[in-house]
C-alpha cells in the first residue's frame, strides 16, 4: 500500500510540473517532498526563478471545500502579505493563482518561506508573543471593515441536549468495543459536556483564519516567520484561532501558562480584548472540535487527528479549572 500511494504521489508531481513549466515558465531543477499537514501533498521546488512550495489538493478534501471561498480566502493572503503580514506571496498564471493540470488536479504555487517547525506545545516565550502580535494584526486587517460581515459565522453550535444526545450515540457505538481508553474518553466528552453552561455567552463573530495549528506556523528562534494555509479563512470567530494557536502551542503535558501570557500580551498590542475572551474561546473551540477528533474509533488515529483528539480530552478533564488557571491572563 506504501509503495502504491508513492507511485501515485509521483504520478501527481509529473502532471503538476508538466503544467508548472508550460504555463508559469517556471523550469524546475529540483524537487523535495514536505510531508506536513493532512491529505494534500506539497513539494518544495528549486526553480531557475527561485524556491517555491507546490501544493496539491487532495481530490476527496477538495470536495468539502466551496471554490469561490478559497478564492475569496486567497485574495486575503494577498491583501494580508501586502499590508506586512507574514504570510507566502502566490504565484500567478493570467491573474489566477488557484491552477488546474491536464489530469485535473488542483494546485497552487507560492513562495517558499524558511523557518522552523515547531513541535505541539514546543515554543518558546518569545515565539508565542510574536505569534500573538501577528495572529492579532491578521484579525485587525480581516476585521477592519473591507469584507463588510455574513448573516451568520460558519459554526452553529448546537444546542447542549444535541451534543448530548450525540455523545450518548457514540458511546453506545463504542460499547461493543470494550476498549477501556476509548470509553473513557467517551464518557469524559459526556461529563463535560453536561457541565457546560457557555451557551448563553454567544463569542464575538468575524473573519478568522480557522486553522492556526503548529503544523501552518514556522518558526524563527524568537519570532514568527510565516502563517500559512489561508484554505479555512471565512466569516467565524476569531477567538477560536486565539485558541487553537494557544492550545496547539503552549499545551504539552500541561498548559503552560508564561507561554500563554506570552501570547496574549503579543495579541493585545495589535487589538484590544474584554475579559474572560481567551477562556471563552478555549471553551468554545473544546464544544466545537471534540466531535472531530473524539469517537468510537479513536483507537485508530495517528499522526494530526491523534494528537487533536489528545488535545480535546485534556480539554474536557480541564475546562472547570480554566478560569483559576488562565484569569490572571
Amino acid at each position: 500500500m506504501v509503495v502504491e500511494q508513492v507511485q501515485a504521489d509521483r504520478m501527481i508531481l509529473e502532471d503538476l510540473l508538466v503544467s508548472i513549466q508550460r504555463d508559469m515558465g517556471l523550469v524546475v531543477h529540483e524537487v523535495t517532498s514536505i510531508r506536513r499537514g493532512w491529505l494534500n501533498l506539497k513539494w518544495k521546488l528549486e526553480t531557475d526563478q527561485g524556491t517555491y512550495l507546490l501544493k496539491q489538493y487532495n481530490r476527496e478534501r477538495f470536495k468539502l471545500y466551496d471554490e469561490e471561498e478559497l478564492l475569496m480566502a486567497f485574495s486575503q493572503q494577498i491583501r494580508l502579505r501586502s499590508r506586512g503580514g507574514k504570510c507566502p506571496a502566490l504565484l500567478t498564471n493570467e491573474g489566477r493563482y488557484f491552477l488546474k493540470s491536464d489530469q485535473g488536479e488542483r494546485f497552487m504555487v507560492m513562495e517558499f518561506c524558511e523557518g522552523q517547525l515547531v513541535a505541539p506545545g514546543g515554543t518558546n516565550a518569545d515565539q508565542m508573543r510574536a505569534l500573538g502580535r501577528e495572529i492579532g494584526f491578521m484579525h485587525r486587517i480581516l476585521n477592519d471593515g473591507s469584507l463588510g460581515v455574513k448573516d451568520k459565522p460558519q459554526f452553529i453550535p448546537p444546542s447542549r441536549t444535541e451534543r448530548l444526545g450525540y455523545w450518548k450515540r457514540v458511546m453506545e457505538e463504542a460499547a461493543g468495543s470494550k476498549l477501556p481508553e476509548v470509553l473513557a474518553a467517551l464518557e469524559a466528552q459526556h461529563a463535560a459536556t453536561e457541565r457546560f453552561r457557555d451557551e448563553i455567552n454567544p463569542m464575538q463573530t468575524g473573519w478568522a483564519h480557522r486553522d492556526v495549528w503548529v503544523d501552518n506556523l514556522l518558526f524563527q528562534p524568537a519570532g514568527v516567520a510565516a502563517i500559512l494555509d489561508f484554505d479555512r479563512l471565512n466569516y467565524d470567530y476569531p477567538q477560536l484561532d486565539i485558541a487553537r494557536a494557544v492550545i496547539s502551542c503552549a499545551l504539552h503535558s500541561e498548559l503552560d501558562v508564561s507561554l500563554v501570557s506570552a501570547f496574549m500580551e503579543g495579541y493585545r498590542e495589535e487589538r484590544e480584548v474584554p475579559e474572560g475572551y481567551l477562556i471563552q474561546g478555549i471553551r468554545w473551540l473544546w464544544y466545537m472540535e471534540s466531535v472531530w477528533w473524539v469517537n468510537a474509533k479513536l483507537h485508530e488515529h495517528q499522526g494530526p487527528p491523534a494528537r487533536f483528539a489528545w488535545e480535546m480530552d485534556w480539554l474536557a478533564k480541564h475546562l472547570e479549572g480554566l478560569p483559576e488557571l488562565l484569569e490572571p491572563i
